[in-house]
Formats: structure tokens, C-alpha cells, sequence
């Protein structure tokens, strides 16, 4: 009766894919724009509303089976060992594969307006991407419009109508005001918005020094909003990168040589130590060195409510390319925090696999070669980004499933669960329940995949995993119940994904008021004393 009760829960708050397709004409379909699609709406190989997924292993973050899995409307209805149906319902089947919940990126930058120019992936080709390599959902960061998060808010409503699968919003915080923290309010109880990113790098575009990340760790806090940061020292940054110019070192190396490790661990220990003077929940993004990781690994030891991220580039790369001779092969290879030195990366797997970090993003922020080369003579021009959406899945799976470093209920927790749990939505999404959303990936484990930019989805001409090659492959992506990516080919038009909206005070508040009440209980202050008669 409960699951029962779960499921219409579930069912009435959620608008299908194919419900908003046919309740709003699609302007894209006429323009001729979208994947598999002769014809407005969704193909007819993947339009059925009822779908059964059968004898697959069914894998969830603490539990796996051997089950069916049956959808109807883009719901998941049922999970049993054996589910019969009817001649009405399509039959995936899924004999010696992982049905898995689909991945959820928490960390993307999708047609963002940065350093002079504007990401090449929009919220079309870079979530059509993402559904090519097995991810459902994303969450991208909306950036304030001079300051003004709720126009900030708008433009990235419009750039996300021609989105194709499901995603939510952090936001940004670039500066401090009344209206800045009547804004944040809005946000949380108008918006769906649960989290909000302060930038310590990048200074003079969104870089926030300590009095202001103080506010804003106050305000998340009285949200129940999760308090986010970039984790870099923006000034000595700044001093770094003018030591390099000095030295003549000009070219993509001199980004990684300007911003150390040194750099990202200050910064990270600086804004843990905040938020624990504050007593609110802190998530730290990208974490790219050993530096970094330890600060965090130091604070969940001692109790704090720290989360730390890497992203599928810092686990999987080493800074090595940025010395390549050809500038157009280093410049792409240029993100912030850098990609580090060789061992960084191994530190950042083990850390993953013992619970230190929790989840794996990707800071997919994409510049084509044309754009990267405006620093062909000064590095600090170079476009910062690289690609990983449509990639994390199956590098995440080779590197540590396929090592043995994470078991294969780990791997659901990295890359979907724990994401679904940080921000409020779980098990809506990230689970493989009923009454879940049908975001479901079936993927081969003896399969094999190959990543090249002449085959990948993104509109970028660059792949930082170019050649690379593993075992494990997505080989079926269910999008809301619609089947989306086959047989190596994508079906999908824009205007069908949905905004997902997060709800405040996830699982990380909790016993944050009873830390409080223990703090003023113990300050055995003030303290009385007889006024002076001097």
C-alpha cells in the first residue's frame, strides 16, 4: 500500500516529457533541429508510454537484483523478479546488463557567457550529449545579470526551453546587498533553487572576499540552502599569473604553473573553517589535488558536514598535456582549478572510493579551437573549460569499476544517488524504485567504447579523452520513460526535458540546530560581574 501510495505521489507531480511536448508546439521541429527526428515530437520507436526492462541486474546505491523493470507514463510502477504484461508494452531485454539509474552531473556550464565569449554547448547539444553517454539530469549554474539573481534566473529560463532532458539550477553569488539576500530567499521558496556558489578565483568577474562569503554562508544557512564554493586563492592567482609573464612563460603551461595546489588547498581550508564558524554545510567543487582533498578529508573526520567533488577530467588526467608542443592540443586541456600533476589523480580515485569525496561531476564548460586560441600569446586569455558530459559515465565506470577501485553499487551512488541526496530529490530521482522518474540506463559491462570528437555529441571540435578506449558501455538511455539513445544513435528534440525544482534542508541539515543549542550551552557566557565603581 505504501509503494502504492509513493507512486500516485509521484505520478501527480510530474509533468512527462510527452505531455509538455504536446501541450506546447515545438518551435525547434520546424527549424529542422534535433537528433533521430523526422518529424515533430518523438520518434515512433520510442514513444511508447509502457516499457518493460527485463533480466537485468537492477542496481541501486545499497542493493542489487536480478529483476524486471516496468514504466508506464515515464514512472517507474514496478521492480519484481518477474512482471508480465501485455502485447501493448515494449520489451527491452536486458539479459547480463546493469540497469542503473541514469547519471546526474551536479557541476555543468552550459552556453555561459565567460572571458569574452560564450560556452558552444547549449542546453540542446550539450543535454543530447549527456543522454548519448548515459546521463539524465544535470544541474547548471545560473549566473546573476549584473548583480540581479532573479534576472540572472530568466535568461537562463530561456536558454533552457530548448532543453531535451531534465535539469535543475544552482546560483551564483557575485556580490552583497539587501536585495541580493531578499533574492537568494526567493530563489529558495519561489525558484527550486537550493544551492548557491561563491567564487574565492576570478577576480573582477565573480571572485567574493571573506566578509561577503560570511553573509552568504549566513543566508544559505537560514535557507537550508547548501552553501557551494571554487576553491582557489583569487589574489594569489593573480600574483602567480604575473610571475609567469615576467618569466616569459606565456603559453598553456603557464596556467597550470600560475594557480599551484598550494593555491586551491588555502582556499579550500579557508572556506571550510568559515563554514564551520558558521555551523552551515558546506560543498566544495571540483576538487582537482591532493592539497584540496585533504582539507576536506581533515573536516569529515572531525564531523563537519563537507562534500567534496572531483570531476571526471582530475580523476582521469594528468597536466602533462598542457606542456604538448602544439598549443591547440594544450589549450584545450585548460580548466580552473588546473589539471594537476601525475598522482594527483590516483590520490583523487582513492579518495572517491573510500568516501572521502562523494560524487563525480564534470565542469563541462566547452570552447571550440578557434576560441581557445585568443591566448595563443597569454595564457590568462585562454578560455577556461573542458568537455566531460557526455563522457563521465563510461570514464568513471572504466577507471574505477573496472580497476576494482568501486564496487558497482558505488559507481550508482558517485555518479547519481548521492547528487539526488545532496540536493533534495532523491528518490525522485537517482533510484530505481517505484514511483521514481523512468531515468534509467542499461549498460554492458562487457562491452567496449571508444571516445573520439569526429563521434561525440557535443558541438565542440576537441575532446580531452580523444582515443580513449575501455569496457563498459551505455548501450540504452531512458529519458522520462522515453527511450533515447540505441543502437549508437539519439533520439531527441529540443523543448522536452523539464526544469527539476529542489526543495531546502536536505539530509546535510540535519542536526544543525542541535550543534547550535550545544554551542550556546557550552559558552557559559555572559558572564555577570558587579559594575565598576571607578
Amino acid at each position: 500500500m505504501a509503494q502504492f501510495l509513493h507512486f500516485i505521489f509521484f505520478l501527480i507531480i510530474t509533468i512527462t516529457p510527452s505531455l509538455l511536448a504536446q501541450s506546447q508546439p515545438n518551435q525547434f521541429c520546424e527549424a529542422g533541429i534535433g537528433y533521430g527526428e523526422s518529424t515533430c515530437g518523438t520518434a515512433s520507436s520510442s514513444s511508447s508510454s509502457k516499457l518493460l526492462i527485463k533480466s537485468g541486474t537492477v542496481v541501486n546505491a545499497h542493493h542489487q537484483q536480478v529483476a524486471d523493470v516496468y514504466i508506464e507514463d515515464g514512472i517507474i510502477v514496478a521492480v519484481n523478479p518477474t512482471i508480465m504484461v501485455g502485447d501493448d508494452v515494449r520489451v527491452i531485454d536486458a539479459t547480463g546488463k546493469f540497469v542503473m539509474p541514469g547519471g546526474i552531473d551536479p557541476h555543468t556550464h552550459l552556453e555561459f557567457e565567460f572571458m569574452n565569449t560564450v560556452s558552444v554547448d547549449d542546453f540542446f547539444s550539450g543535454q543530447a550529449a549527456a543522454l548519448a553517454g548515459g546521463t539524465t539530469m544535470h544541474i547548471d549554474f545560473v549566473f546573476p545579470t549584473n548583480g540581479n539573481l532573479t534576472a540572472g534566473f530568466e535568461a537562463y529560463e530561456k536558454k533552457a526551453k530548448k532543453s531535451c532532458m531534465d535539469y535543475g539550477f544552482h546560483m551564483a553569488v557575485t556580490k552583497w546587498d539587501e536585495t541580493v539576500s531578499r533574492e537568494m530567499e526567493l530563489m529558495v521558496k519561489e525558484k527550486g533553487i537550493n544551492s548557491f556558489k561563491f567564487f574565492l578565483a576570478y577576480k573582477g568577474f565573480a571572485m567574493v572576499n571573506d566578509e561577503l562569503l560570511l553573509e552568504g554562508f549566513k543566508k544559505c544557512k537560514s535557507l537550508g540552502a547548501l552553501a557551494m564554493v571554487h576553491a582557489e586563492n583569487g589574489d594569489a592567482v593573480i600574483e602567480g599569473q604575473r610571475k609567469m609573464i615576467e618569466l616569459g612563460i606565456t603559453g598553456p603551461e603557464g596556467h597550470a604553473l600560475s594557480r599551484p595546489a598550494v593555491v586551491e588547498g588555502e582556499a579550500t581550508a579557508r572556506a571550510i573553517r568559515l563554514a564551520d564558524f558558521v555551523n552551515t554545510p558546506l560543498y566544495v567543487v571540483h576538487v582537482m589535488s591532493i592539497d584540496a582533498m585533504e582539507e576536506v578529508a581533515k573536516a569529515r573526520k572531525a564531523g563537519q558536514r563537507v562534500i567534496g567533488e572531483p570531476v571526471v577530467s582530475g580523476l582521469a588526467l594528468d597536466e602533462s598535456w598542457l606542456w604538448h608542443p602544439d598549443f591547440d592540443t594544450a589549450a584545450k586541456y585548460v580548466m580552473s582549478p588546473p589539471i594537476r600533476k601525475k598522482g594527483h589523480d590516483k590520490a583523487l580515485q582513492a579518495a572517491l572510493s573510500s568516501g572521502v569525496l562523494q560524487l563525480v561531476g564534470t565542469d563541462h564548460c566547452v570552447f571550440n579551437s578557434t576560441q581557445k586560441a585568443s591566448g595563443i600569446d597569454d595564457f590568462r586569455k585562454i578560455p577556461n573549460g573542458v568537455n566531460g558530459l557526455e563522457e563521465r559515465m563510461h570514464v568513471v565506470w572504466d577507471i574505477m569499476v573496472e580497476s576494482g577501485q568501486i564496487s558497482v553499487t558505488d559507481y550508482v551512488r558517485v555518479t547519481s544517488t548521492e547528487c539526488a541526496r545532496i540536493f533534495n530529490i532523491y528518490p525522485k530521482k537517482g533510484a530505481i524504485l517505484p514511483g521514481s522518474d523512468a531515468d534509467i540506463i542499461i549498460l554492458n559491462p562487457n562491452s567496449s567504447f571508444e571516445i573520439t570528437a569526429k563521434s561525440h555529441h557535443s558541438r565542440t571540435d576537441t575532446n580531452v579523452y580523444e582515443g580513449r578506449k575501455g569496457k563498459g558501455k551505455v548501450e540504452v538511455t531512458i529519458s522520462g520513460g522515453r527511450v533515447v539513445w540505441e543502437n549508437n544513435e539519439l533520439r531527441v528534440v529540443p523543448g522536452t526535458g523539464k526544469y527539476i525544482q529542489m526543495p531546502p534542508y536536505s539530509y546535510l541539515f540535519d542536526g544543525v540546530d542541535k550543534k547550535d543549542a550545544i554551542y550556546l550551552n557550552s559558552l557559559q557566557a555572559p558572564v555577570k560581574r558587579a559594575k565598576s565603581t571607578a
